[in-house]
C-alpha cells in the first residue's frame, strides 16, 4: 500500500530542498545586494521577484541534469555531490546574472557564504531523508531468472547496491513455467537476465497479468528498437527503425557544436595543459604528447592525441589497457588519468574533424577486431564519430565490458538529441569527481574482455 507514495516522499523532500535553497538566495538577495544597487531605480525593484525565480530555476536544471533529485535510487555520495556541484554552478551564473543586473561587478562574498550554508545544510538533509527511505521503502527481494548463461556477472553488479536490491535467488528458465511462476510471486520483482527470447516473451507477458514488476538485459535488438518511430497509417502498429545513424540536420548541428565547444575548451584548458605539458616532460625528459592510431565513424583510422601517462616503453610488450594499479603508469599520469586531464589534448582532434565532443570512445583498430571477434556487433558503434565523451564513457566504466559498452553507444546513437549531448557534458564534469569510472581492467586482461 505503500509503494505508491514512494513518489511523493521523493517529490517532498526535493521540494522542501528547493524551497530552502530558494529561501536562501532571497535573503542574500535583499539584505546583501539590493542596498548595493540603485534605490531609485523603482522598475529593478519589481523584478527581485524574477531574480530569486531565476536562482531556483537554475539550480533545479543543474540538480535535475546532475540527477540530484533521485534520492530513492542513487546513492547518497552520488546525491549529495550531485547537489553541491548543482549549488555550485547555480551560484556562478548567479553572480554573472547579478552583475549584469548591476552593470557592475559585485562581491560575491555572500554568495559564496550562502553556498556554504547551503552545502552545510544539504549534507545532512540527504542522509536524513534516505535514512528515512529506506526505513520505509527496504531493498527488493529480487529473482534473477537466467538463460543459457551464468548471471553471477549481474548478481556481482546488482549486489553493489545492496541498499537498493536484494538477490535472494536465481533460477533457470529451464526448470519450466509450472514451478517458476509460482516462485516468481514470492519475491518483490524478478530479474530476466539473457533469456531466449520466446521464454522471455512468455514471462513478460505473465509478469505483465500478474502485476510483477520485472528488470530485464536488453538484447541489441531491444535498444535499437528503443529508437524506433511509431507508424499511424493504418490499423496496424508499426515501428520504423530507419538504421542510418544520425540525420543530415543532427550532423550539422552536432559539427557546429563540435567546433565552438573544442575552441572554447582549448582556451580555456592551455594554462593546465601548458603545465601538464611542463610535468611530464620535467618528470622522466620523454615525449609529451602520446600519439595513437584509433578508429572513427565508418571504420576510418586517424591520429589521436594525449598527454603521455604512461612510461616512454609501456608497451614493448605489445598493446593492452591500462590495469588495476598499472605500474606502467607515471605518477603524473596517475593524477591526470585521475582527473581524465590526459584527455585534453583530444580538443585538437575535435577541431580538425576526427572526433566529436559526445560519442563511443575511440579504440585500437587491433582492440576492435579482438571485440568484434567476440561480439560481431560492435562495428554498430562506428556508425558516428568517436568522441571525447559520451554514454558509455559516463554510465559506465574505464573496464565495463565490450558487449556492455556496445549496448550503451547504441542507446546513445539510437535516442540521440541535442539535448543528451548537453547532458552528457554535464555528467562528464560530475564524473571528474567519481574515482571508480577512471578504475582499471584486472591484471590478467589486456582487453576489456573478461577472462
Amino acid at each position: 500500500m505503500k509503494e505508491k507514495y514512494k513518489h511523493l516522499l521523493n517529490f517532498a523532500a526535493n521540494v522542501i530542498t528547493l524551497a530552502v535553497q530558494g529561501f536562501m538566495f532571497g535573503w542574500v538577495w535583499y539584505i546583501m545586494y539590493v542596498p548595493m544597487l540603485d534605490k531609485a531605480n523603482a522598475l529593478f525593484r519589481r523584478g527581485n521577484w524574477a531574480v530569486i525565480g531565476m536562482y531556483v530555476l537554475f539550480v533545479f536544471f543543474f540538480t535535475k541534469v546532475f540527477g540530484g533529485y533521485r534520492i530513492g535510487y542513487m546513492r547518497v555520495s552520488d546525491i549529495i555531490l550531485s547537489q553541491i556541484l548543482a549549488v555550485l554552478l547555480a551560484m556562478g551564473v548567479a553572480y554573472l546574472e547579478i552583475c549584469l543586473v548591476a552593470n557592475a561587478y559585485l562581491t560575491p562574498k555572500p554568495l559564496i557564504l550562502m553556498t556554504l550554508t547551503e552545502i552545510v545544510f544539504i549534507i545532512p538533509w540527504v542522509i536524513l531523508v534516505r535514512k528515512g527511505y529506506q526505513h520505509l521503502y527496504p531493498p527488493r527481494q529480487l529473482l534473477v531468472i537466467y538463460g543459457n548463461y551464468s548471471p553471477d556477472d549481474l548478481i556481482e553488479k546488482i549486489n553493489t547496491r545492496k541498499d537498493k536490491y536484494n538477490i535472494c535467488a536465481s533460477e533457470s528458465y529451464r526448470i519450466g513455467y509450472e514451478k517458476l511462476y509460482p516462485m516468481m510471486k514470492r519475491y518483490n520483482a524478478v530479474v530476466l537476465c539473457d533469456l531466449p527470447a520466446e521464454a522471455r516473451n512468455q514471462i513478460m507477458k505473465y509478469c505483465y497479468q500478474e502485476s510483477i514488476r520485472t528488470y530485464v538485459t536488453p538484447k541489441i535488438s531491444d535498444i535499437l528498437f528503443r529508437g524506433a518511430d511509431d507508424i499511424h497509417l493504418f490499423d496496424t502498429p508499426l515501428l520504423l527503425s530507419r538504421n542510418q545513424g544520425l540525420s543530415i540536420v543532427d550532423l550539422f548541428v552536432k559539427r557546429a557544436m563540435d567546433i565552438v565547444i573544442s575552441l572554447i575548451g582549448i582556451v580555456i584548458a592551455a594554462p593546465f595543459m601548458l603545465l601538464i605539458a611542463l610535468a611530464i616532460k620535467l618528470y622522466d625528459r620523454g615525449p609529451v604528447l602520446y600519439k595513437q592510431e584509433r578508429i572513427t565513424k565508418d571504420g576510418k583510422p586517424f591520429m589521436i592525441y594525449k598527454f603521455r601517462s604512461m612510461t616512454v616503453h609501456s608497451e614493448d610488450e605489445g598493446a593492452r589497457l591500462a590495469a588495476k594499479g598499472d605500474s606502467r603508469v607515471t605518477p603524473v599520469g596517475r593524477l591526470i588519468r585521475a582527473i581524465h586531464f590526459d584527455e585534453l589534448p583530444q580538443l585538437f582532434n575535435i577541431l580538425k574533424g576526427d572526433m566529436s565532443v559526445v560519442g563511443p570512445r575511440p579504440e585500437r583498430q587491433i582492440i576492435a577486431d579482438q571485440y568484434t571477434e567476440e561480439i560481431p556487433e560492435f562495428v554498430l558503434r562506428l556508425k558516428v564519430k568517436a568522441g571525447l565523451t559520451g554514454y558509455a564513457q559516463v554510465y559506465g566504466k574505464y573496464n565495463t565490458t565490450p558487449y556492455d559498452k556496445l549496448k550503451l553507444d547504441l542507446t546513445y546513437i539510437e535516442n540521440y538529441s541535442v539535448w543528451m549531448d548537453v547532458k552528457i557534458l554535464f555528467l562528464t564534469f560530475k564524473i571528474l569527481f567519481q574515482k571508480e569510472n577512471t578504475e582499471g581492467v584486472d591484471q590478467n586482461q589486456t582487453t576489456a574482455i573478461k577472462q
